[in-house]
């Protein structure tokens, strides 16, 4: 950790938890790792009150928080969240993969959201803090990393719809292996019918939760349909791709261009897909942002012009596409099987994110 991150930390006050899980307890959650189901002994905290600012800057127990009935976020939904990963390199040493590109989003999130923004110090801060009290956390097998879930909420006790005046920031962590069970194989999709993820001026490129929650009943229809995934068209006319529940989505063309929708507000900015397209076109491969259509994708795939289509994001960092699937329709993208752009770009990133490659970007950040 340099000192300028030291001293970051430092503004975090550290509680140590009473009764942490015994080292053979923790071996054995990171022996088997799920998505989201495991989280360390420490949380950061701090609070926001209008007129005074940000305050109260610590590192807590894990634990159940206590909160009003009538706190704003239960009614209004006031809130926001990010996600980050730390890696454990083959060194032991434990860095971040661009966490200043997740506090710039946590901060537009906020203001799309009429919540406060956090100075990147205090961003970065937290994360250093909790790392260091939680290192021992950060998995080291292959495909694994710790979760990282910065998020704040609107924690006023009062009913109106106005922005709060007292506002939560937390951050929490998980321990984590590969997001779909089964590791890295092609995933099927569901093409939504009638349901979309936002609208034109709404708040589809900020990161909330009540984006997704608008994506639940269409992706238990993905379920119910034997798909892990639910693709988006877009509200105002139904015809163009935006992007799966939480990841965005590319599609490989047979002459090598690589296309991927272009942001309109209305989709998530990933972190993940704007790495994927600098490596991409690093790679001398043609990237383009731009309307695609989902007749253009049946086409391509029935008459054999897109021979890949990929979905990336932190979680799942890059996942390949075996089909895609409707009432209507259902197709088999590259027989089923991962394509070798896919496969190639997903190396690419991972090898800069786990040390075996050099980060010739600046992307990594060391914190322990």
């Amino acid at each position: 950790m340099t000192a300028a991150s030291s001293s970051r930390a430092e503004a975090f006050a550290v509680q140590p938890h009473p009764q942490p899980l015994s080292a053979d307890a923790r071996a054995q959650a990171l022996s088997d790792l799920q998505f989201g189901t495991q989280f360390t002994d420490h949380m950061v905290r701090m609070q926001w009150r209008q007129g005074e600012g940000w305050a109260d800057r610590r590192v807590d127990p894990y634990g159940p928080l206590q909160m009003d009935p009538a706190a704003a976020v239960l009614h209004y939904a006031q809130e926001i969240f990010e996600g980050l990963k730390a890696y454990r390199w083959d060194d032991g040493s434990v860095w971040l993969f661009r966490p200043e590109a997740n506090g710039e989003r946590f901060n537009k999130s906020a203001r799309r959201l009429a919540l406060p923004e956090v100075e990147l110090d205090d961003f970065l801060g937290s994360i250093e803090a909790l790392v260091a009290a939680d290192e021992a956390w950060v998995p080291g097998s292959e495909e694994s990393s710790l979760y990282l879930r910065p998020f704040m909420f609107a924690s006023e006790a009062f009913l109106g719809v106005r922005p709060a005046h007292i506002i939560d920031y937390l951050l929490i962590a998980s321990p984590v292996g590969p997001y779909f069970q089964g590791g890295v194989k092609p995933v099927s999709i569901w093409v939504a019918q009638g349901y979309h993820r936002a609208g034109p001026g709404g708040t589809g490129d900020a990161k909330c939760g009540g984006n997704y929650a608008a994506s639940l009943l269409p992706q238990q229809q993905a379920f119910e349909n034997g798909c892990q995934q639910v693709l988006f068209l877009d509200a105002r006319d139904g015809r163009y791709l935006e992007e799966l529940g939480g990841m965005n989505v590319f599609v490989v063309r047979k002459d090598g261009t690589i296309e991927t929708p272009r942001l309109t507000g209305t989709i998530l900015e990933g972190i993940t897909r704007s790495s994927v397209i600098r490596l991409l076109e690093d790679d001398n491969r043609k990237v383009v942002e731009k309307d695609i259509t989902l007749d253009e994708i049946r086409a391509g795939v029935d008459g054999g012009d897109i021979g890949e289509v990929f979905a990336c994001g932190t979680a799942a960092v890059v996942t390949p596409v075996g089909r895609l699937a409707s009432p209507e329709f259902d197709l088999t993208v590259n027989g089923g099987e991962a394509g070798d752009v896919t496969m190639a770009i997903r190396k690419r990133l991972t090898d800069i994110q786990y040390g075996r490659a050099e980060d010739i970007y600046g992307w990594m950040q060391r914190i322990a």
